[in-house]
C-alpha cells in the first residue's frame, strides 16, 4: 500500500510494520463523504490482508480528526441512502474485523460520526487542542456505528448521557479524566507518541498479542452485539422518517452553533 491511496481523500504512509492512515479533507474538517467512507473501508480491508502490517495509526489532516458525516452531502439529492451503514462490508464491520490494532490519534475535533470513527480504534490518544462531541441529537440522526454502546462503556452511562443528550463538547483534559482517551500530548508530539506506541505493538509476539486482543474485546463487548442490534433497528426506523430537508435545516443550526463554540457550550 503506497502513500496517497484512494484519490487522496485518505492518505496512507507505510513505515515498516506500521501503517499511518490520514483523513484528508482538511477544508471540510475531514467530514465523512461517501467517497471517504468507501476509501477508508477499502484501506482497512486491504490492510487486514497484509500480514506484514502490525499496527495502524488513524488520524486527520488539519484542525480536525473528523467532523462527522458530510451533512451537506446527506442533504443533497441522494440523501442518506448512499451510505452503507450496516452489514459485513460496512466501515464499522471492516474496522472491527481488522486483525491489526488501531490507534486513534485525535489531532483536533472528533465530532459525532467522527467520534464514532475514533472509537473504532483499540484506544485513543489526543492532542491538547482536541475536542470531542456527540451531536446526533442536534443533527437529527440516531447513531449507527456504536456511539450508544461504546461511549458509555468507556466513560460511564451518566457521562455518556450528558454528552449525547446535550450535544456539548468536552476538551482533551476532560476526555482524559473521564477515560475517553489514554493520553494527552502537546499537538506537535501527538504523532511521535502514536508511532512510539505502534512500534511497541509491532515488537510483541503477533500470535499472543492477537489472542490477548480478542480476549480483551470479548470482555469489553459483552452484551455489545445485542446493544448494536437494537441501535441498528432504531436507526433504520428513524432514518426512514428523515428527509433531506430535515437534514438541511438541522445542518444550518449546527453550522450556526459551530461559530460560537470557542470557549462556550462545553461540558466543564
Amino acid at each position: 500500500m503506497t502513500e496517497g491511496t484512494a484519490a487522496s481523500v485518505v492518505l496512507c504512509r507505510r513505515a515498516g510494520p506500521i501503517l499511518e492512515v490520514t483523513l484528508n479533507r482538511p477544508d471540510k474538517m475531514n467530514a465523512l463523504s461517501r467517497q471517504m467512507v468507501r476509501a477508508l473501508t477499502d484501506v482497512l480491508a486491504q490492510s487486514s490482508r497484509d500480514d506484514d502490517i502490525r499496527a495502524i495509526i488513524l488520524t486527520g489532516r488539519g484542525r480536525a480528526f473528523c467532523g462527522g458525516l458530510d451533512l451537506g452531502e446527506i442533504a443533497g439529492p441522494d440523501g442518506i441512502s448512499g451510505f452503507q451503514w450496516h452489514g459485513p462490508d460496512s466501515l464499522f464491520a471492516v474496522a472491527k474485523a481488522c486483525p491489526h490494532p488501531i490507534i486513534s490519534a485525535v489531532n483536533g475535533f472528533a465530532i459525532t460520526g467522527g467520534l464514532e470513527l475514533a472509537l473504532l480504534g483499540d484506544f485513543l490518544i489526543a492532542a491538547e487542542t482536541a475536542q470531542f462531541g456527540d451531536t446526533h441529537s442536534r443533527v437529527g440522526i440516531t447513531p449507527s456505528w456504536g456511539m450508544t454502546q461504546v461511549l458509555p462503556r468507556l466513560i460511564g452511562v451518566n457521562r455518556a448521557r450528558q454528552m449525547s443528550l446535550t450535544g456539548a463538547f468536552i476538551d482533551a483534559g476532560t476526555a482524559l479524566a473521564w477515560g475517553l482517551v489514554n493520553e494527552v500530548l502537546p499537538d506537535h508530539a501527538l504523532m511521535d507518541r502514536a508511532r512510539e506506541l505502534a512500534g511497541q505493538i509491532a515488537e510483541t509476539d503477533v500470535t499472543t498479542m492477537r489472542e490477548i486482543r480478542q480476549l480483551l474485546a470479548l470482555s469489553a463487548e459483552h452484551g455489545l452485539t445485542e446493544g448494536m442490534a437494537q441501535e441498528t433497528d432504531v436507526f433504520d426506523r428513524h432514518i426512514a422518517r428523515v428527509s433531506a430537508g430535515d437534514v438541511a435545516r438541522n445542518r444550518a443550526r449546527v453550522i450556526a452553533r459551530g461559530r460560537k463554540i470557542a470557549g462556550k457550550d462545553k461540558i466543564a
